[in-house]
C-alpha cells in the first residue's frame, strides 16, 4: 500500500508542476479538475509515468499529463531532440530539419497532428534552426524522402499511423533519411529528460510565421518525388492502355490526393476512391480498426465499390500511406487479401524482373542485394539462392532494414526492395522506409503487365512458389496487459526442463534450433551466439523444427500484443499446398497450446475484425 501511496504522490508533484508549464486551456483546465477531484486512478494514468522514447519515437493517446501527447510533451520531446541534434551535427543550423504531420486530431484536449508539428517548428526556430515544415498532410514517406533528398539533419513526422483514432506518435528520422537505431534513442531519451521546462518562446507559434528559417518543402518535394519513382516504372504503354480498374482507399487518412498522383505518374488511369474514405477525417467513422493489416472488415466499403465500377484489383493505404494491402477478385467472385509475405513476394519477384530486363550484363548481379526482416517470410532468400543475388535479413522493423539498405548502398550495392510482413514494402532507395505510395502504383503496373498475359496475382503468386518453393506462412497474436506475465512466459521458455534449457518438442514437433534475441543464445552458431542484434528491452525466441518451420514469438513495442510468425518453406516441385498448410496449421496449434499457454496465463485472443 505505501508503495501506492508514494506513487500517488509523485503523481500529484507531477501534475501541480504541470500546471505551472502547461499553456493549453483544455488540457490545463482538465488537470485543475483532477486535482480538485483528487481523482487518485486518473492523476496515476496521466501522470504515473512518462512516455518512453524509443527507436519509433513516441506513440500514446493524446490528452493532459506526461504519459499523453499533448502540446507541452511535444514542447519537451522536441527540446531534447534539439539539444540531441546539436551536439551530434556541427552544421545543423546551416542543414535544418523536416516536420511533416497526418490528419489525426482529438478535440478534447485541443492536440493535432498540425498542432504538433506547429509546435515543434517554433522549438526549433527559436533555437536559430531552419524548418522545411511542410504545409498540408503528407504521407509518412515524404518526410524521409524529404531529408535524403534535401540533405537535412533529421526528420520528424506527427502521426500515429494505423493506430486507433486517439493516438498520436512522434517518429524520428536521422540525417541518413533512416529512423533512429540505439543509440539514438537513448541519447534523445536523456536530452528530453534534461529540457523538460519549456524555453521562453516555446509556446509562441505565431513566431515561426514571420520567420526566414520556416520554409514550406510541399511543392518541391511532392514534385521531385513523383519524378523520381518513375524511375519504376517500366511499361507506360501498358499502363496507358489497360483495362484493368483498380479501386484504392485511403481509410480516413492522407494517402488519396498522392496515390492519385502516383498513378498518373506511371501514365495510369486514375483509380476510383472509396468516396465515404477519401478524405482525411481523424474520426476514422467507417472502420472499427483504421489498419488494413486487419483483414477484410476495412475493406467492406472496397469490395462494394469494386463490384460496381467492375474493377479487380484493391490497393489499400493505412491512414499516414506508409503501409499497402491489396486484394484481388478471383475467377469464383470471391475475394482474396494477400498478406504481407504473398506481396512481399510478388513485389520482389516483379523488381527483380525488371532489373534484370534492364541489366543484361551477367556481372551486375553480384551487387543487387534484398532485405526482409527476420519474422518475415523467407521466399526472397529462395529467389536469391536461384538467382544468385544477395539476401539478407535484419531484426525486425524497417528502422534496421532502412539503416542496412543506407550501408549497402554506401558500399555500393543496389539495395532493389526490402519488406516486412506488416504489409510493408520499400520498392525504391529513394525512400529508406516502407512507402505505400509507390508500392501502390507498382503493384497495378505489375497487374496491368500479368493482364496482357492473362495471368492473375493469384496465379503468378502459384508460379512463384511452383519455381522458388512454396513458403506458406501463418501469424496472429495474444493480447496481454499483464507485464509480469509476458516475463513469465517467455522466461518459463528459457527454462523449460530445468534452468537455462530451451523446449526439444512442441507437441508431437522436434525443435532442431533456437535463437534468443533478448539474451544472444542461437543454438545453430559455433560460439552459440546470435549474429543479429540483441535486444534486452523486448522478448523474441526463433524455434526451427525438424520437419523445415520456423516460428517466432516475440512482444511488440507498440501495442499489448505476444505475437507469432511461422513459416513452412517447401523445395521447388513440393506443391501440395493443402497439405502444407495442414501440416503448419497443426504446428500453430500446438504452439499455442503448449508454448503461450493461454488459458493458464490469462491472454485474450486475437478479435475477429473480419
Amino acid at each position: 500500500m505505501a508503495a501506492s501511496t508514494e506513487e500517488g504522490r509523485a503523481a500529484r508533484a507531477a501534475a501541480e508542476q504541470w500546471l505551472l508549464w502547461d499553456k493549453n486551456p483544455k488540457t490545463l483546465e482538465m488537470v485543475k479538475q483532477l486535482i480538485a477531484k483528487e481523482n487518485a486512478e486518473e492523476l496515476q494514468q496521466c501522470f504515473g509515468s512518462r512516455m518512453e522514447f524509443g527507436t519509433a519515437g513516441l506513440r500514446a493517446a493524446m490528452g493532459p499529463g506526461t504519459s499523453r501527447m499533448n502540446d507541452l510533451t511535444i514542447i519537451q520531446t522536441t527540446q531534447g531532440f534539439c539539444r540531441y541534434l546539436e551536439k551530434s551535427f556541427r552544421d545543423l543550423r546551416k542543414r535544418g530539419v523536416v516536420i511533416g504531420y497526418d490528419a489525426r486530431a482529438h478535440p478534447s484536449s485541443g492536440g493535432s497532428s498540425k498542432r504538433f508539428a506547429r509546435l515543434a517548428a517554433t522549438v526549433f526556430i527559436s533555437q536559430g534552426i531552419p524548418v522545411y515544415l511542410f504545409s498540408g498532410i503528407t504521407p509518412t514517406p515524404f518526410v524521409p524522402y524529404a531529408v535524403t533528398h534535401l540533405k537535412l539533419s533529421a526528420g520528424i513526422m506527427v502521426t500515429a499511423s494505423h493506430n486507433p483514432k486517439q493516438d498520436n506518435g512522434y517518429k524520428v528520422y536521422w540525417e541518413n533519411g533512416s529512423q533512429i537505431i540505439e543509440p539514438h534513442d537513448q541519447g534523445i531519451a536523456q536530452a528530453i529528460k534534461e529540457n523538460l521546462e519549456p524555453w521562453p518562446q516555446a509556446w509562441d507559434d505565431s513566431l515561426m510565421d514571420q520567420s526566414p528559417l520556416l520554409h514550406d518543402p510541399y511543392g518541391s518535394i511532392n514534385k521531385d518525388y513523383f519524378k523520381d519513382i518513375q524511375k519504376l516504372c517500366f511499361h507506360r504503354n501498358i499502363n496507358k492502355e489497360t483495362k484493368l480498374k483498380f479501386v484504392h482507399t485511403s481509410v480516413h487518412g492522407v494517402g488519396h490526393e498522392f496515390v492519385q498522383s502516383a498513378f498518373k505518374a506511371f501514365d495510369f488511369s486514375p483509380p476510383f476512391a472509396v468516396p465515404e474514405q477519401k478524405d482525411p477525417d481523424p474520426e476514422f467513422p467507417t472502420v472499427k480498426y483504421p489498419n488494413p493489416e486487419e483483414g477484410k472488415g476495412v475493406l467492406t466499403l472496397s469490395f462494394a465499390l469494386a463490384e460496381k465500377e467492375g474493377a479487380r484489383i484493391i490497393l489499400a493505404n493505412d491512414p499516414d500511406a506508409d503501409r499497402l494491402a491489396v486484394a484481388e477478385k478471383q475467377e469464383s467472385g470471391e475475394w482474396k487479401v494477400f498478406s504481407g509475405n504473398e506481396l512481399g513476394a510478388l513485389l520482389g519477384w516483379w523488381i527483380f524482373t525488371c532489373w534484370k530486363r534492364q541489366n543484361q550484363n551477367p556481372d551486375a548481379v553480384k551487387d543487387v542485394y534484398m532485405i526482409a526482416s527476420t519474422v518475415s517470410s523467407k521466399i526472397l532468400r529462395a529467389i536469391a539462392l536461384k538467382e544468385s543475388f544477395h539476401f539478407e535479413e535484419t531484426l525486425t522493423g524497417f528502422k534496421w532494414m532502412g539503416n542496412r539498405a543506407k550501408q549497402l548502398i554506401d558500399q555500393g550495392k543496389n539495395v532493389l526492395f526490402a519488406f516486412e510482413e506488416a504489409i510493408g514494402y520499400m520498392c525504391s532507395p529513394t525512400v529508406l522506409d516502407k512507402d505505400g505510395v509507390s508500392a501502390a502504383v507498382i503493384t497495378a503496373e505489375m497487374s496491368s503487365f500479368l493482364a496482357t498475359k492473362n495471368i492473375s496475382l493469384s496465379q503468378q503468386l502459384n508460379n512463384i512458389y511452383n519455381e522458388y518453393g512454396y513458403h506458406v506462412t501463418k501469424a496472429s497474436y495474444f493480447i496481454c496487459y499483464d507485464q509480469k506475465i509476458i516475463k513469465e512466459l517467455f522466461e518459463k521458455l528459457r527454462n523449460y526442463n530445468g534452468k537455462n534449457t530451451y523446449p526439444k518438442t512442441c507437441g508431437p514437433f522436434s525443435v532442431s534450433g533456437v535463437r534468443d534475441l533478448t539474451t544472444g543464445y542461437d543454438s545453430n552458431q559455433p560460439d552459440k551466439k546470435a549474429v543479429l542484434p540483441t535486444s534486452k528491452s523486448s522478448q523474441m525466441i526463433t524455434f526451427t523444427f525438424n520437419n523445415g518451420c520456423v516460428a517466432t514469438m516475440r512482444t511488440s513495442g507498440t501495442e499489448p500484443k505476444i505475437k507469432y510468425y511461422t513459416e513452412l518453406c517447401a523445395p521447388p516441385g513440393n506443391s501440395d499446398f493443402e497439405k502444407l498448410k495442414k501440416e503448419l496449421d497443426e504446428l500453430v496449434y500446438a504452439i499455442e497450446k503448449y508454448f503461450f499457454e493461454p488459458e493458464k496465463n490469462k491472454l485474450q485472443p486475437k478479435p475477429d475484425h473480419d
